[in-house]
């Protein structure tokens, strides 16, 4: 028998853990590592830019959120889902257009491919590679979704204007109602970051670790 759906009427609905799955987005050694792909290959311009701020950032806030939160789900006996970005072939030849035109080629089973080690999948805990911004768009996860009876899907991860927006704007259409931990993403600049948080407002629900983490608790 269907269960009869959350909301039809607002998106502020708090976590039913039993309809509600955990998504990590991109947060694996490609790119949340010192020694992930996208940093070797970079312009040593740009690196210099971006690589120290955005991995102390990862490093002191976002990762212990992110761990706190898997944490929290787990117990809570939510589904804890992982999207990499990650080709299905070595040579990336089944990758998008935009990820050849950008240069990102993340060779299936590499080492890049993987969850970094803070928030290590668990052994029967599903991690989807993905070729293309949106994990909706490369990979089954809807139907997994839906397999799964989740109806509300939390979203952490990076790049914040990136890959989590593009989930959250498609999950969304979907028909799922979105929770996004605003303090568990990341993207290069504070500034980056607002503008996002700012803009992909109006399609989900967003709160703060420390919020859903009390939420959990209380549930």
């Amino acid at each position: 028998m269907t269960r009869p759906f959350l909301s039809t009427t607002s998106r502020e609905i708090p976590i039913v853990p039993d309809r509600a799955a955990l998504l990590f987005i991109d947060v694996q050694n490609f790119s949340c590592h010192r020694d992930g792909a996208e940093w070797t290959t970079m312009d040593p311009a740009e690196r210099d830019e971006k690589m120290e701020p955005f991995l102390r950032q990862m490093r002191e806030d976002v990762l212990p959120r992110m761990q706190a939160i898997q944490s929290a789900a787990r117990d809570a006996g939510i589904e804890v889902m992982y999207t990499t970005i990650e080709s299905l072939t070595k040579d990336g030849r089944d990758r998008s257009l935009d990820y050849k035109i950008t240069g990102f080629n993340v060779p299936k089973g590499s080492w890049d491919g993987r969850v970094v080690d803070e928030i290590a999948p668990g052994d029967d805990e599903i991690v989807l590679a993905k070729s293309s911004s949106s994990v909706f768009v490369s990979t089954h996860i809807d139907y997994v979704l839906r397999n799964l009876g989740v109806q509300q899907l939390i979203v952490s991860g990076v790049l914040t204007d990136q890959c989590v927006e593009s989930a959250i704007r498609d999950a969304c259409d979907l028909g799922y109602l979105v929770t996004q931990v605003t303090d568990a993403c990341a993207t290069f600049t504070e500034a980056r970051q607002n503008a996002s948080l700012r803009a992909i407002a109006g399609y989900c629900r967003q709160v703060n670790t420390e919020e859903l983490l009390s939420e959990l608790g209380a549930a």
